[in-house]
């Protein structure tokens, strides 16, 4: 029965998502929020200049109502309060969602700012980061009152450990990290959307495996958002979700991995943001290093793909897939828990 809710959750979230791009891009295209293509970029992109963004508004919309709306029938349909840690799970999906909207609301005045600007600079690198910073500290404090304060890290196939104190430094550290991640993978049409969308599958399943249907509702939200938006974002994109969309799905995929008790396990499912934050990380290192070298002939890596002449489709494709194959991986470490 509680399946039904999870499914409920697709649905919602998709409908809402697909329907609000039909009112929402003529929005957007009359404010002239119109995305700014950096000319260091391929120049093929610059093709996309003026193409309307922030459209990440419309799966915020969707997963936010759809998360509410289906955790209420859950609620009223299911005895979730026969479960001794039903408090404690309720209070990750909720302070989850509020760190996601929180991250949200910092790409939107990124992306608003830009858009004044009519540059590709919003806020400060230093400024994402004091925000991003700030509201990690207040979720990772939620949860500690909450109930949630296993220090307890669990590696797929390999085993735990307990790193007591050093568990809350680590934790910040991945917040910042993985919501910067995926961000960098937002960089091609129905890119980031199409992974996101797997993995909210993969969340989906394993929140079932392990029977944590409230955070299921907000992996299947997730997906069904992504989904969704991938009607107008696919290529040729009619939409980008900008900043406001890439950290708010950030935030989401944050919430999830802690969520559920297992932040490492998103080094497997969120593979492709590990390797893409990693490929700026060693293209900088190295460029600093060799004083002007490069390893890639352009990072994030998947511009690096382009480049050697893959067309966005294949790259999209490609990185879904790896995706798919690495949350399978991850699957299967979870069910020999």
């Amino acid at each position: 029965m509680d399946g039904l809710w999870i499914i409920s959750a697709v649905v919602i979230s998709f409908g809402i998502t697909a329907i609000s791009g039909i009112w929402l891009l003529p929005i957007l295209r009359k404010l002239k929020f119109g995305q700014t293509i950096l000319d260091i970029g391929p120049k093929w992109h610059k093709n996309k200049q003026g193409t309307p963004t922030m459209g990440g508004l419309m799966f915020i919309i969707g997963v936010t109502v759809s998360v509410v709306v289906s955790y209420m029938l859950l609620r009223f349909n299911s005895p979730l309060g026969e479960r001794p840690d039903s408090p404690m799970i309720k209070a990750r999906l909720l302070y989850g969602l509020m760190l996601a909207i929180a991250f949200g609301l910092i790409g939107f005045a990124d992306d608003y700012i830009k858009i004044i600007r009519k540059h590709n600079e919003g806020l400060t690198p230093r400024q994402k980061l004091l925000l991003q910073t700030m509201f990690g500290i207040i979720y990772l404090l939620l949860l500690y009152i909450s109930g949630s304060r296993s220090t307890v890290l669990t590696f797929p196939f390999l085993g735990s450990i307990d790193i007591g104190i050093l568990y809350y430094p680590f934790a910040l550290f991945a917040i910042l990290a993985l919501s910067n991640a995926v961000n960098f993978t937002d960089g091609l049409d129905g890119l980031l959307s199409s992974v996101t969308f797997v993995v909210g599958i993969a969340y989906m399943i394993i929140t079932s495996i392990l029977q944590m249907w409230e955070m299921g509702i907000m992996a299947a939200a997730m997906a069904g958002g992504c989904l969704g938006f991938l009607i107008w974002n696919f290529y040729p994109a009619k939409v980008f979700m900008g900043d406001t969309g890439s950290l708010f799905l950030g935030g989401l995929i944050i919430a999830l991995a802690f969520g559920t008790g297992l932040p490492v396990y998103i080094v497997l499912i969120g593979l492709i943001y590990v390797v893409e934050a990693a490929s700026v990380v060693i293209q900088m290192t190295y460029f600093k290093l060799t004083h002007g070298k490069r390893i890639f002939k352009m990072s994030p890596i998947h511009h690096h793909f382009e480049l050697c002449g893959y067309s966005e489709v294949q790259i999209v494709v490609a990185f879904t897939l790896v995706t798919a194959v690495a949350s399978v991986l991850a699957i299967w470490a979870v069910r020999l828990l």
